[in-house]
């Protein structure tokens, strides 16, 4: 008899995280563990229970690398939070990461909880994986202040870093130019100096932390190359005249290694924010102006990621990163490349590379089979059939 812990899963067509299989791929899982990848559709050992996904396209699961796990998916859901009672936030997370996994994202990297609210709490079984920066470092009054991570000059800045490690961040999060969803702040501004960030990334170096930093302004984005940080959200390059992009931005942003999370991704249709329709009037920004951006870094070398920013509004919910990807394909980037930004690219980038992200002996058996070929269609990967998260099957049928 086959353990109920020890599975093969063979579809027809398969994406291991870098390029497709056209062959399709048989995978055979052991508890939480991939154990065996090869190429062509079985026979499956003896001993392994066979799910066979003839529909489907096999693929890791997806990563998204920009959540917020105490944002519910509704409009003014960050200034929402801070009314909450530690259980009543809890339910919201427990239902954010349900989304996701829903979604087929198996991992999530949350860069902005409440007070440690997600940093230090417990997961449960069947959960996606979580690595979770605590409350952003800002300013007195600053961007996404009401998390909790107030701090301004160097002792306070220097504190801030060290409560992080001390606490178990992966990561610091800085948030470096104002931010759309707090009232008062503006995208245009820098909220830190070249010395206050310096002095950040170099704490965090002591400790082994990269330093992941919120940056809309070309100043904010500047200062963060200059500066050492590893990876950079939005990296819009906003100024009073719309996107401008340098010419040698992306030679400086390959060169130092940094990659950039565009966060992409909104529910198709969906209205734009008031506070994005107040940006694109006041600074000339045309969405359209960061697609041929972000394709054209991409084509140059620097490393892209997909994470959604997801929670924060209604055109954002939990578990749309499948959207970032289908922008990405959108604006010119091959299918393989975009999905690889929501799986292996996005592993390297959270520090995971070598458990998640590919189908790989070794790696997490964190599996997602979609209805479709993405190559033909990339909503393909909106169509969820079965998702595992670390061997436990969350939804699609178990015994095909």
């Amino acid at each position: 008899m086959p353990s109920p812990e020890r599975v093969a899963h063979i579809a027809p067509l398969a994406f291991d995280g870098e390029r497709f299989w056209p062959d399709g791929a048989t995978v055979l899982t052991e508890g939480a563990s991939i154990v065996s990848v090869s190429a062509g559709q079985g026979p499956a050992p003896e001993g392994f229970e066979v799910r066979r996904h003839d529909r489907g396209t096999l693929l890791p699961g997806l990563i998204d690398t920009h959540v917020h796990l105490i944002a519910d998916g509704r409009d003014g859901a960050l200034g929402r939070d801070v009314h909450r009672s530690p259980e009543e936030r809890e339910q919201v997370v427990r239902a954010s990461l349900l989304a996701q996994a829903r979604a087929g994202v198996t991992t999530v990297r949350d860069l902005g909880d409440n007070r440690w609210s997600v940093l230090e709490r417990v997961s449960s079984p069947g959960e996606p994986a979580v690595v979770a920066s605590g409350p952003p470092i800002t300013t007195p009054g600053g961007h996404c202040a009401a998390m909790g991570g107030e701090a301004a000059g160097a002792a306070e800045l220097a504190a801030a870093v060290d409560e992080r490690a001390e606490r178990g961040a992966p990561l610091v999060k800085i948030v470096v130019s104002g931010g759309a969803m707090t009232p008062g702040s503006d995208l245009l501004s820098l909220q830190y100096s070249a010395e206050d960030l310096a002095l950040v990334v170099e704490r965090a170096a002591r400790h082994g932390l990269p330093v992941v930093a919120h940056a809309h302004s070309l100043d904010a984005v500047n200062l963060c190359i200059d500066t050492g940080v590893r990876g950079i959200e939005h990296c819009t390059c906003l100024t009073t005249n719309g996107v401008q992009t340098p010419p040698d931005l992306a030679n400086r942003l390959r060169d130092r290694g940094i990659h950039i999370g565009p966060t992409f991704g909104r529910i198709p249709g969906s209205r734009p924010s008031a506070q994005a329709q107040e940006v694109t009037q006041r600074t000339g920004l045309v969405p359209a102006h960061r697609f041929v951006q972000v394709e054209k870094l991409h084509r140059q070398g620097v490393a892209v990621i997909s994470g959604s920013d997801a929670g924060i509004h209604s055109a954002k919910p939990h578990g749309i990163v499948a959207y970032a990807v289908a922008e990405l394909v959108g604006a010119g980037i091959a299918t393989d490349d975009a999905i690889a930004t929501a799986t292996s690219v996005s592993a390297q980038a959270c520090g995971l590379g070598s458990t998640k992200g590919r189908l790989r002996p070794g790696t997490d058996a964190d599996l997602l089979v979609v209805d479709g070929d993405p190559r033909a269609d990339i909503a393909a990967l909106t169509r969820v059939g079965t998702v595992v998260v670390r061997g436990t099957t969350i939804t699609g049928d178990a015994g095909r």
